[in-house]
């Protein structure tokens, strides 16, 4: 009797279940990749395809090429909802999916704030969604004939706003260099980047004055930034997909007071030993930043454990770093580099993360892409 293997969604955790599947498959089983994006791009890469310095076409993992070097099969379809009583899946095409296992892989979204606003509000999640967000208001910007200055304001002072800021802005001064750039930066907490080492912090805030932004602390959102800004990049706190925070469409799989799916360290349900979850979706038995180098680490262990599953062998726990490598990019051609109580910055940073960000790519696929040096974007 064949087996069903779901993964639902495009994340780093599932490009590594692919991966190790083409190398060893396990017998008699089918194995299903559903997510409504072919194409799914590295957190690590976007702020520096914001900037200009990679194409969008040098940070993605083409998903459905993963799944033909896997054997697998590929369904374009959004995830709606579960019924893990009867091991079914609810795709957004009406469709439903029964499976054997099941792992959800499906990160994060935003929630922008509703209103009439003057500004155009851009979410900085889903991934794949920014894109085509992003290019439309960069052909606007393009095509403005007004000679007013453009107002930009990022709402969220974690790594993601610090970096999409600094970015967005370098590609609309490059873009239009005969016109005016504001930029600021709103965040709830008395600091910029919370939890990172004192030496971050002052080189972000460096790096902040000298691209002429306007810094906030202790700001929170209200629709007066929404009237007085051109654009607003919307980098708050991870959530939930509006299906995971119905308990109705979670059909009983245990979540988190927000809507996180609740796994144990093997990343199973704590309620549904067969459903998997990994990256931004789960909530870690204490819980973790929403950072995709867990993700990344979660991969190997979900890919052993999936096919350990199947094969009756045990599982292997999750062990979350204490602590890992940051490298943030501040569209310069620098980064500010930080570990533990530790940190630096300068060009040495971005090159190692450039190394890093590619050599990540390369794992997915079969092309060898020129870095961001040789293609020589780095300005």
């Amino acid at each position: 009797m064949i087996r069903r293997v779901v993964l639902a969604g495009a994340g780093h955790a599932h490009a590594h279940v692919l991966k190790a599947w083409a190398s060893a498959p396990v017998a008699g089983v089918e194995l299903v990749v559903v997510s409504p994006y072919a194409l799914a791009p590295y957190s690590g890469m976007v702020p520096s395809w914001l900037s200009g310095t990679y194409r969008f076409e040098d940070i993605v993992i083409d998903f459905p090429r993963l799944c033909e070097q896997a054997g697998a099969r590929w369904i374009k379809a959004e995830v709606a909802g579960l019924d893990p009583q009867h091991q079914t899946l609810i795709l957004s095409n009406g469709a439903c999916l029964q499976y054997d296992y099941l792992s959800l892989n499906v990160g994060s979204t935003l929630v922008p704030p509703s209103g009439a606003f003057r500004a155009q509000i851009l979410p900085m999640r889903p991934l794949a969604d920014l894109h085509d967000r992003y290019e439309a208001l960069l052909l606007q910007w393009r095509l403005d004939a007004g000679d007013q200055p453009l107002r930009v304001a990022a709402v969220g002072g974690g790594a993601a706003g610090f970096e999409s800021l600094l970015a967005v802005l370098r590609r609309l001064r490059l873009e239009r260099p005969d016109r005016v750039v504001h930029g600021a930066l709103m965040t709830r907490s008395q600091t910029i980047l919370p939890g990172y080492p004192p030496g971050a912090q002052r080189a972000a805030l460096r790096c902040l004055r000298e691209a002429g932004v306007d810094l906030q602390l202790g700001t929170a959102w209200c629709d007066s930034i929404g009237d007085c800004s051109d654009w607003v990049l919307w980098a708050t706190g991870a959530q939930p997909h509006a299906w995971q925070r119905d308990p109705v469409l979670m059909g009983g799989l245990t979540v988190s007071e927000q809507g996180f799916v609740q796994v144990d360290s093997h990343l199973q349900s704590v309620s549904h030993p067969n459903v998997f979850a990994s990256g931004d979706c789960a909530q870690w038995v204490s819980p973790l930043p929403k950072a995709g180098v867990y993700a990344v680490r979660m991969g190997m262990v979900l890919a052993h454990n999936l096919q350990a599953a199947l094969t009756d062998q045990p599982l292997k726990a999750y062990e979350p770093q204490s602590e890992f490598l940051s490298l943030l990019a501040t569209a310069d051609g620098k980064a500010i580099a930080s570990r533990g109580r530790w940190s630096l910055s300068g060009r040495w940073a971005f090159w190692l993360k450039d190394y890093i960000d590619q050599e990540f790519i390369r794992r997915f696929s079969s092309l060898q892409l020129p870095s961001a040096q040789a293609q020589g974007n780095i300005r």
